[in-house]
């Protein structure tokens, strides 16, 4: 039997943290009892676990693993998401909200924005943002989980409680942890496919698949299977992270805070007890000890933690699934966490691997198809980060300065001259943001289209006027039923850790 059509049985998971947990809990419980999972775990390495951001996708995974949210919740420290504001980003001092949800209503030919830009130029319109609920609660600190009053919504947790979550998932499962430091990885000689890793303790272990959840050091899909890796660099210069802990000394808000500074930008990222903070920097402007004195003279409450530096290379494996190894996580690619997008990639990788598991073998069609897939989701992610960099009115720093006048992938220059020209957005297939984050990033960033669509001009000023209006009141109203968010965590999820 050729090891193509090998059936898979055996899948070891190797890596724990947010991307080895949730890819073990996922194979373990959806599968079925025919699969395997071993997970291979060693004390000795950390994890990075710093994204505690996610997006309202995470929902779609944990609704599949029948997760109940109020207890999830309460064993993350998690608060609620409902987007991210950007300040200092078009330039010092501005701000703007990238929010979840929709704004406002368009009609079949033409978005909500070109009804707002025939209202803006009339005098009539308010601020982008004042037409979807989710960024008025989130200004507005409020939040809540009704049936009756939705909202779009995702999650800020401690990415290592996170993962502990999940192993308990896995664990119940099926999966077997095993803990050990991997000090070999045997290959076929004939296919090259891996048969087996090899632990510090002298015991072996053998799979049919392997999951490569082992972070920036890809021991599987780079070192042992050496899979290019296309580096994006030169559209997203940011090459470090320093990271550290505060205790809080406000409640938490429900949206995460991205504050530009003159080689990078901050992140804050509230939990229950407890707030993230981290410098996305790069270091051709910025050292290690400049970058963690920026961060820590703008932190707010008690270190929890001391600084820490992580390095990482923006970009993808041009294969994340190479012969019988998925690479899932910083293994398979890396953009920077600027819209929280890391944890997502986790989780499509997964539920594409589930959609292709190869309970039969390895079919070259499916891997093709895996790799296509996730490499297109991987461009329009790296576009869209590309966006909030260029489209500044930033030169006070050579870092801006660079960002603003620097050459961008000609996908992305397609999209700003189209907007800008007609104000038309186009979501595309694979592409994960909507024509509403499109928009409003642009818009936010700066860019005001030269035209609306001339459909808009069958309404009269005043019916206009009615229109935007309502869609301002409605959105007012709903805001106004919502507790606070901290009354809502207080009443649903509580941390009993607290």
């Amino acid at each position: 039997m050729s090891i193509n059509s090998q059936k898979v049985k055996k899948v070891v998971v190797v890596g724990g943290g947010t991307a080895g947990w949730l890819a073990a809990a996922s194979m373990s419980k959806l599968l079925g009892q025919d699969i395997e999972v071993t997970l291979i775990e060693s004390d000795e390495i950390g994890t990075v676990g710093v994204g505690e951001a996610t997006i309202p996708t995470m929902l779609v995974l944990h609704h599949l693993l029948k997760i109940d949210e109020r207890e999830f919740m309460a064993a993350v420290q998690g608060s609620f998401k409902l987007g991210i504001s950007f300040e200092n980003w078009k330039r010092p001092g501005h701000d703007y909200i990238h929010s979840f949800g929709d704004t406002g209503k368009g009609c079949w030919a033409a978005g909500f924005q070109h009804f707002w830009l025939k209202g803006k130029a009339r005098g009539l319109s308010r601020d982008y943002g004042d037409y979807c609920a989710e960024l008025l609660a989130a200004k507005a600190g409020k939040f809540a989980v009704s049936s009756d009053n939705k909202l779009n919504y995702a999650y800020h947790f401690d990415a290592s409680l996170y993962a502990t979550f999940m192993r308990k998932i896995a664990e119940a499962a099926g999966a077997v942890r095993i803990e050990g430091k991997i000090v070999n990885v045997a290959t076929d000689p004939d296919s090259g496919y891996i048969s087996s890793v090899l632990l510090q303790s002298g015991k072996s272990i053998d799979g049919d698949l392997f999951i490569d959840c082992s972070g920036f050091s890809g021991l599987l899909i780079d070192k042992t299977l050496n899979t290019t890796y296309d580096d994006w660099s030169e559209w997203l210069p940011c090459n470090r992270a320093v990271a550290v802990q505060t205790s809080s000394v406000a409640e938490p808000i429900p949206y995460t805070r991205s504050i530009a500074r003159k080689a990078g930008w901050q992140w804050r990222i509230p939990l229950q007890s407890r707030v993230g903070n981290g410098l996305v920097f790069c270091d051709r402007y910025l050292s290690d000890d400049e970058a963690i004195g920026s961060l820590l003279d703008n932190i707010e409450g008690p270190r929890l933690t001391e600084p820490r530096v992580i390095e990482f290379r923006t970009g993808q494996r041009q294969q994340h699934w190479n012969k019988n190894c998925v690479a899932l996580g910083l293994a398979s690619g890396f953009v920077e966490p600027l819209e929280s997008t890391s944890i997502h990639m986790v989780q499509r990788g997964i539920i594409r691997l589930l959609q292709m598991f190869p309970f039969g073998g390895m079919q070259p069609a499916d891997t093709r198809e895996f790799n296509q897939q996730m490499r297109e989701e991987f461009h329009f992610i790296r576009d869209f980060i590309v966006l909030h960099y260029h489209l500044t009115e930033r030169e006070d720093s050579p870092f801006w300065r660079h960002c603003k006048f620097m050459k961008i992938p000609q996908s992305l220059q397609h999209r700003l001259e189209l907007f800008k020209q007609s104000g038309r957005v186009f979501q595309k297939e694979r592409d994960l943001f909507t024509e509403n984050s499109w928009t409003q990033v642009m818009l936010g960033q700066g860019l005001i289209p030269a035209q609306y669509h001339p459909i808009v001009n069958m309404m009269s000023d005043s019916a206009l006027s009615g229109f935007l209006a309502d869609i301002e009141g409605r959105a007012r109203d709903r805001v106004a039923q919502l507790p606070s968010h901290q009354q809502f965590i207080d009443h649903y999820c509580k941390s009993v850790a607290m």
